[in-house]
């Protein structure tokens, strides 16, 4: 089969597009026949050898955390879940990914596939779909009625964080660039910030509950933000390498999101997905032999949107 893999740790030119062998399931995964799976951030960083602490990995490795697909192949033991399937997922970080047309899952990582979607489209949903959810509600705890404000909403995160938190029936305040103002909008934001001509400090009026930043800021930066949350709120963060700054003194809580793959909350945003109460937002379909390129347009800062990418669209 086809896949994409680096053999050693550098820039976006030690990713491969090659043969490999085709995988087979061990007891409790399944193999799935990849419809697609996408670029994040994250990405980036473990090729270049950022993450090696956290994440260990096995050289050569395969990217794409996240996948959609059919599934194709039982491991032994394997119930609840049959061959022709049609499955999402948020695969393991060091385990070989879904940048090639087959890759091997746990079954506790898989839900069931979107049907109101492209198959290939849903791909755009398990990993940054379940930061959002973690952030605002295992961690932040947001409750109808709170003020949250999102920095770095027009971002793949950040969309799904808007219409979460608006969903939930809080107030969102969402910082975006001019860009992203018109998406932000449309996924519900009560008020938009454009950081680029406004500073955010001032134009938030009254104190949020909750500070959800997405976005790689300054400290200092960072700081002023987080002195808008009222006493006892919390500031939230998925910016692991800076700290989210909390406030003993005023019982401000600052948390770090490690995102965990989830299958009931992924099953829960498939469901609010198909009812209509969520919108995935893909902005490019590449095939999977394009992918060397998408990391260099992202390590050059001029990637904009989520990419999907198709291994079979060679």
């Amino acid at each position: 089969m086809k896949a994409v893999r680096f053999h050693e740790y550098g820039g976006p030119d030690v990713l491969r597009y090659e043969d490999v062998d085709q995988p087979v399931p061990s007891a409790g995964q399944v193999r799935v026949r990849v419809a697609a799976t996408t670029f994040n951030g994250v990405d980036g960083n473990i090729r270049a050898g950022l993450m090696q602490g956290p994440m260990p990995l096995t050289l050569p490795h395969i990217p794409g955390l996240d996948v959609a697909g059919t599934i194709d192949a039982l491991g032994e033991g394997v119930s609840g879940l049959e061959v022709g399937d049609q499955v999402i997922g948020f695969l393991p970080f060091v385990d070989d990914g879904a940048s090639a047309e087959y890759v091997l899952a746990p079954i506790e990582s898989l839900a069931p596939a979107p049907t109101s979607i492209p198959l290939a489209d849903a791909a755009a949903l398990p990993l940054v779909g379940l930061t959002a959810w973690q952030a605002l509600f295992d961690h932040a705890e947001l409750e109808a009625g709170q003020r949250v404000l999102i920095s770095g909403a027009g971002g793949a995160v950040g969309g799904y964080a808007v219409q979460l938190a608006r969903t939930a029936g809080a107030h969102v305040i969402a910082v975006a660039g001019p860009r992203g103002r018109d998406q932000v909008t449309a996924n519900g934001a009560a008020e938009v910030i454009d950081h680029t001509t406004t500073d955010v400090t001032t134009a938030v009026s009254e104190p949020v509950d909750v500070l959800l930043n997405l976005a790689p800021i300054d400290p200092a930066r960072f700081a002023a933000l987080a002195a808008l949350v009222r006493d006892g709120g919390v500031v939230v963060s998925t910016t692991v390498w800076m700290p989210a700054p909390g406030d003993e003194d005023r019982g401000v809580r600052g948390i770090d999101v490690f995102v965990n793959s989830d299958a009931k909350q992924l099953s829960e945003l498939v469901a609010r997905l198909d009812r209509g109460e969520l919108a995935v937002d893909v902005a490019h379909r590449v095939p999977l032999s394009d992918l060397p390129a998408i990391h260099a347009a992202a390590a050059a800062g001029s990637l904009q949107g989520k990419v999907v990418v198709l291994p079979n669209a060679d």
